[in-house]
């Protein structure tokens, strides 16, 4: 019977049935037929020259005035004289050229992506519960390692201090979703706090230790107190200007700070009231221990200081993820009206993450301190925030070891273009920019919940909000 209805539906345009019960299927109220969405449209060849060609443009007017024109001091000391590298800047503008041309090409014909699927996020879920022990297995054996020298240790406790600012600054921007722009300030306010505490009343870096994070946390609340209203744009600019008020006020308040000549004298650390002395003798950490005098001993002792200290920072992120004030955080980032809506505390949620995150870079702040011996305005600059923050975005937000392996690749690759000199920078920034667009989400960007109903599964970092601060 051709004029029966089918028992499976009645006819649709296009011969295929549907059910009729009365609920229009997806597409019958705009009148778009069901079925594949149309592929993506492809954009011609000019466009990809003609957006390369800008970036040609753009590359030429900022290299002109950079790498162009150099000043050199003239023959027999007679001034200075202008030489022009014309050469170099052609090259960096076909570079930048083709570089932006064969970006633009892959991204038309490149297939389409497709969402990462569950089997592959638990792979790097896997693989990622394995790098986390081999790293810390070879930093705590690294100074004892054949081959280690006292450069390499250098450049480790280097690196350490920038997870261990890393890992502070993700509390703010990785779990709780505030863009701070100013995190140096706090650095800062915890190096200078041991500095004048130590020199001015003589106590150890142990006691003055916890006081100078105590004193990083109230400054984070009182920044933390203006912004209580602020998202975006707004907050990265308000903590970027905290950060230069910090900076500014340490180079004008010369009776307290020193101004622009800093603080020098500051005592180094002892071990259990041990001294680390070049020379040995009584209360000496190589005399108490039957050891050869060494000025390696100090370095080792401060690497592994700055290994405990971040390995505590990690430790303590990790448990108040999970505790309700982490996952308060967590609800901040995504979304904060939702989170007022819920009940949360927003005031008290944003106060907790800018004073814990600012009393771990008080921490780092000290460690700096008595490392270096000597701290001055000039080592609390905004490219040290925009350093930290790099470390953040690219290791992946909210990702303890993704901000781990960033500070390495950032802080140690940095390092290893050393030999290049003048374009090193230029070569990093272009490796950063290569990341970036390889892995827009960071290094790391599995997430794991930090609660889930029944079986705790990673997801990937393309479904997690990162918010808006």
């Amino acid at each position: 019977m051709s004029g029966a209805a089918s028992p499976l539906g009645t006819p649709h345009e296009g011969g295929r049935p549907h059910n009729d019960d009365g609920v229009p299927d997806p597409g019958e109220l705009t009148g778009i037929p069901r079925g594949a969405a149309p592929p993506r449209a492809r954009p011609p060849l000019s466009h990809a020259m003609r957006d390369a060609g800008i970036a040609a443009l753009v590359a030429l007017g900022l290299f002109v005035p950079l790498v162009g024109l150099r000043t050199d001091v003239g023959p027999m000391g007679g001034g200075l004289i202008i030489r022009t590298r014309w050469a170099d800047v052609a090259i960096l503008v076909a570079l930048v050229f083709a570089g932006r041309l064969a970006l633009n090409l892959w991204e038309s014909f490149r297939p389409e992506r497709k969402p990462q699927t569950a089997q592959r996020t638990a792979l790097l879920l896997r693989i990622g519960t394995l790098v986390a022990p081999v790293l810390l297995l070879f930093a705590i054996a690294f100074p004892v390692l054949p081959g280690t020298t006292r450069y390499g240790l250098d450049l480790g406790i280097l690196v350490l201090t920038y997870v261990m600012l890393g890992w502070g600054l993700n509390i703010v921007v990785g779990l709780a979703g505030l863009l701070d722009l100013g995190y140096v300030a706090f650095y800062a306010v915890g190096a200078y706090s041991y500095a004048l505490l130590s020199t001015s009343f003589g106590w150890s870096f142990w006691v003055c230790l916890p006081l100078a994070g105590i004193m990083a946390a109230f400054w984070g609340v009182l920044l933390g107190f203006p912004v209580l209203r602020l998202r975006g744009d707004y907050l990265a600019i308000v903590t970027l200007a905290f950060g230069e008020i910090i900076r500014v006020v340490l180079i004008n308040w010369v009776s307290l700070t020193g101004g622009p000549n800093g603080i020098s004298g500051i005592p180094r650390p002892s071990f259990f009231g041990l001294t680390f002395s070049a020379g040995g003798g009584p209360g000496s950490f190589a005399d108490f221990f039957g050891l050869e005098p060494s000025p390696t001993h100090r370095v080792m002792f401060l690497y592994y200081l700055i290994l405990v200290l971040a390995l505590l920072t990690n430790w303590v992120t990790i448990r108040l993820r999970r505790q309700p004030l982490g996952r308060a955080w967590e609800a901040l980032r995504e979304d904060e009206i939702a989170c007022r809506a819920l009940g949360i505390n927003v005031t008290n949620t944003k106060l907790t993450a800018f004073a814990i995150g600012a009393m771990f870079g008080g921490f780092a702040g000290a460690f700096f301190a008595t490392r270096q011996a000597f701290i001055s305005p000039e080592s609390f600059t905004f490219i040290e925030s925009a350093i930290i923050l790099a470390i953040v975005v690219l290791g992946g937000l909210g990702s303890q070891l993704g901000v781990a392996l960033a500070a390495l690749v950032m802080i140690g690759g940095f390092e290893a273009f050393r030999d290049l000199e003048e374009w090193r920078m230029l070569v990093f920034g272009g490796a950063m920019v290569v990341i970036m667009v390889w892995r827009p989400r960071g290094l790391v960007s599995t997430r794991t919940p930090s609660i889930s109903l029944g079986k705790r599964r990673a997801i990937s970092g393309d479904l997690v909000g990162e918010g808006h601060g």
